[in-house]
């Protein structure tokens, strides 16, 4: 095996480390021995406590104290931080952290949410986590329902108790945790409930496997499964017909596309994610975009930075100052807005190209160029918020 390279174990994901380094695997953190001769950089297979130097060497396993978790995770240079939190159960256990100390942080949410209706149809954001979103939406004629991307299951629990209504279906964007989190608990709780997805993500709880263009119903309700890699290598969005109810569709996005922005490609190439953002420009102007984040603020004011004059930015910007100053969501917007100030949606825009300081080499195709503008603007977007 490569230095530094992954296998699949028979538990799970193992990386090979170097002596004295912190191994993390499954969840477990044993103490590090630099140079211990019985592990040669591995986990000590030992059943007792021994001795090296003065230094203790546990057993294997050690459970990771709750309080650890982020000391873990900072600590381990010679991982990846995704890698830790999307293939180890450290990533779980770092999620469950996440929730503890939101709900104790924000008792009522992180924002306050409208429900959307229309004729036959009820979508209700769910604040959950310190910035995620769930969403409820309901059949309103026979009292059915879906959601998407359940973060806190107690969160949606409620929700679902406090509408009177019967949980059918999940539908996961994609693996991560603070999407997929809620499933199991859930499906304990709705025996009937059935956990849709792409089976190219280890979604936990995944009963029916979706593929590109499928369709779902529940109740009268209509999503469409549209196959957006990028973020992750099997994320999907969902996309509510909205037509049998006088309504235009309605995009749950996850983590391909924010209000203003894009989630990070951890599993695919700048023209990957391109590939699937031109799907969601796909749908139409007046498609409402439901993201699973609340980034508006980060996003619009990061996006200001690259065009000076963009008056449709500078407004958006100032009614998401005012919405979160009154900590009010800024969901749902349209991909017409939207096209008008995201950058990552405006790859094709000669201003925002201008502003980066890129141009269109000859004989370069226009998507290939798109693609090296989105990655710009990725790269960037990732300095601001390390700052």
């Amino acid at each position: 095996m490569a230095p530094g390279v992954p296998s699949r174990g028979a538990l799970g994901w193992e990386w090979p480390l170097q002596p004295g380094t912190l191994h993390v695997r499954h969840g477990i953190v044993p103490r590090p021995v630099p140079n211990c001769c019985c592990t040669n950089g591995e986990v000590s297979p030992s059943p007792a406590a021994h001795m090296h130097g003065g230094t203790t060497c546990l057993p294997f396993p050690r459970p990771v104290p709750s309080s650890l978790i982020p000391r873990a995770m900072a600590s381990v240079s010679a991982l990846p931080r995704y890698s830790l939190y999307a293939r180890t159960r450290l990533g779980y256990l770092f999620y469950q952290r996440q929730v503890k100390k939101a709900r104790e942080r924000y008792p009522h949410g992180h924002s306050v949410s409208q429900p959307y209706c229309f004729p036959g149809v009820k979508i209700l954001p769910i604040p959950v986590l310190s910035n995620n979103y769930s969403y409820l939406v309901i059949d309103t004629g026979s009292g059915q329902a879906a959601v998407i991307d359940p973060s806190d299951p107690l969160a949606v629990q409620a929700a679902i108790e406090e509408e009177g209504v019967m949980l059918e279906a999940i539908f996961c964007t994609h693996k991560h945790w603070d999407h997929s989190g809620g499933n199991e608990a859930l499906c304990q709780k709705h025996s009937s409930c059935r956990v849709y997805g792409s089976a190219l993500d280890a979604i936990p709880q995944l009963t029916n496997p979706l593929a590109d263009r499928e369709k779902v119903s529940v109740g009268c309700l209509t999503f469409e499964a549209l196959a957006t890699p990028g973020h992750t290598v099997g994320h999907m969005v969902y996309v509510l017909d909205g037509e049998p109810f006088g309504s235009p569709p309605c995009l749950f996005s996850g983590d391909l596309l924010f209000l203003a922005g894009c989630g990070r490609p951890f599993e695919g190439s700048p023209e990957t994610m391109l590939a699937s953002l031109d799907v969601a420009v796909g749908l139409g102007e007046d498609a409402l975009l439901w993201p699973g984040h609340e980034y508006a603020l980060e996003c619009l004011t990061f996006a200001s930075l690259l065009e000076l004059d963009n008056s449709a930015l500078e407004q958006k910007l100032q009614w998401a100052v005012q919405q979160r100053q009154e900590k009010r969501s800024t969901c749902p917007s349209t991909l017409g807005e939207e096209q008008t100030y995201n950058p990552f949606l405006r790859t094709h825009r000669p201003e925002l190209q201008e502003a980066l300081g890129l141009w269109q080499r000859g004989g370069e195709d226009s998507d290939a160029f798109r693609a090296r503008v989105l990655k710009e603007v990725r790269r960037r977007k990732d300095l601001y918020q390390a700052t």
